[in-house]
């Protein structure tokens, strides 16, 4: 559907995202506060899109991030070698033996049940990648010289610290003079931003960052708190799969931002920690708003992850030529698969999103 200027077999990567790479600890099906042991995953709002385009997709992926170099981050690039990705642009940084300049991102994360809700513990104060600044990544290398077709990042690396947040403007900003579409997830955070200026300043970073933008990612509380947008006092239940909710404030998003091509949320109503509702709709100047299926009552195991992988099946969707309707059906097929098993990243393959998409059943195959 996006015409990215590139031919596939001109570039080097097909998607390249920026952000940070933590270390999550998974207690499994228990709590954190009383675990004795730990599953250890990679993960990151940015990377997983990178990632699920890789494993999940087949398409050529890389990451730009930044580690401490000690026994933690070589564990984090061996995950992410593991995943498939390119490595090539992260940033190493030297390690002072007990993190007092710069450590590694740690992400304790337990999956909750029922009316326990999950919870996650984050640990990423001073980390490398937090620290990444203006000029530290030759954006003209990547990608004029190698060429990339796509670009992602979003709210969670701006939300880092002030130079995370030029950085990513300085990437955008880049991606756009050399062609390459660029994605960007607001995946707002509250507690990212509390010490930075808190919300206000989420909106003017994100305010910044969207006219380098193509298309804009989101789930349905993202666009009121990370760009603005107010949706209408008249129907204030953020919990309904209700399209015609946001067809409005989508609209004038799109007013506002010219240059944005697609726009994109996921939409969730929580019944419990293990039952959501789960729906996607999207919105093009050609198809105007589209939706995807809506899984009432989706049964989930570790809800970590499904945004990113919905983000993953549209852009493959996208790069791919399909239809926006095409697009949108493969990620609400892949963000509900994701949620079925553990950890941030995705376990499906393309078969397995596909078969749901064009709505294919849970039945036994052997």
């Amino acid at each position: 559907m996006l015409d990215d200027g590139h031919q596939p077999n001109g570039v080097r990567f097909d998607i390249v995202s920026l952000g940070e790479v933590m270390l999550r600890l998974d207690p499994g099906a228990g709590r954190i506060r009383t675990s004795r042991e730990f599953h250890v995953w990679e993960g990151g709002g940015e990377y997983n899109v990178a990632r699920g385009l890789r494993r999940v997709f087949g398409l050529r992926a890389g990451v730009v991030t930044a580690l401490a170099d000690n026994e933690v981050g070589r564990l984090v690039e061996d995950l992410m070698l593991t995943g498939g990705l390119d490595t090539s642009f992260v940033k190493w940084i030297d390690y002072d033996g007990v993190g007092r300049a710069t450590r590694n991102g740690l992400n304790f994360t337990e999956r909750g049940f029922g009316v326990r809700g999950a919870v996650g513990v984050s640990d990423r104060g001073h980390t490398a990648v937090s620290q990444l600044a203006p000029g530290d990544v030759d954006w003209d290398h990547l990608f004029g010289t190698l060429g990339v077709r796509w670009f992602h990042t979003g709210g969670i690396f701006a939300g880092l610290s002030p130079t995370a947040a030029e950085t990513a403007v300085e990437a955008a900003e880049a991606a756009r003079r050399h062609g390459t579409t660029v994605s960007y997830d607001l995946n707002y955070r509250p507690s990212l931003w509390a010490a930075v200026g808190g919300q206000s300043r989420a909106q003017a970073v994100n305010q910044t960052i969207a006219p380098y933008v193509d298309v804009m990612l989101g789930n349905e509380e993202d666009f009121t708190a990370a760009l603005g947008f107010e949706v209408d006092a008249a129907d204030t239940d953020l919990t309904r799969l209700d399209v015609e909710r946001f067809a409005a404030m989508i609209r004038s998003v799109a007013a506002e931002y010219p240059n944005l091509k697609v726009i994109a949320t996921t939409l969730r109503r929580v019944h419990s920690a293990t039952v959501n509702d789960w729906g996607a709709v999207a919105w093009s100047p050609e198809s105007d708003i589209v939706r995807a299926v809506d899984r009432e009552r989706l049964e989930i195991f570790d809800r970590v992850g499904g945004g990113d992988s919905f983000a993953s099946g549209l852009i493959y969707g996208l790069l791919s030529g399909e239809s926006l309707q095409d697009a949108v059906d493969y990620g609400a097929a892949h963000g509900a698969l994701a949620m079925t098993t553990p950890g941030d990243t995705s376990m499906m393959s393309k078969a397995d999103v596909v078969k749901l998409a064009r709505g294919g059943a849970a039945r036994v195959e052997r």
